[in-house]
């Protein structure tokens, strides 16, 4: 079978562009998410605990545009790692 020649965009480009649109909403835009406290930090202040917090002085202490990136940069390494793994391979390469 002869491969037929395609003209359009390569899917590396496609996928390089989904990863910085993909990265640049990690990292810019969670800067403008709402400032309203989530469910548990909610319940905690409503209930009087919320001072009985530890900080968290990590990479991942607090919830930002670097813990997004940072997960963005995991799920697609390992979407792309499982991917890998499982891609579907030509006969000829199973002969060798």
């Amino acid at each position: 079978m002869s491969r037929v020649a395609r003209k359009g965009v390569s899917l590396r480009w496609v996928v390089l562009g989904v990863a910085v649109v993909v990265l640049l909403l990690a990292g810019v835009v969670s800067r403008f998410a709402d400032s309203d406290p989530d469910g548990l930090t909610r319940v905690s202040q409503d209930h009087g605990f919320a001072h009985t917090e530890k900080g968290r002085d990590g990479l991942l202490g607090d919830y930002g545009s670097r813990t997004g990136v940072l997960g963005v940069l995991i799920v697609l390494g390992l979407a792309g790692g499982v991917t890998y793994a499982v891609r579907r391979r030509h006969p000829q390469d199973e002969q060798s």
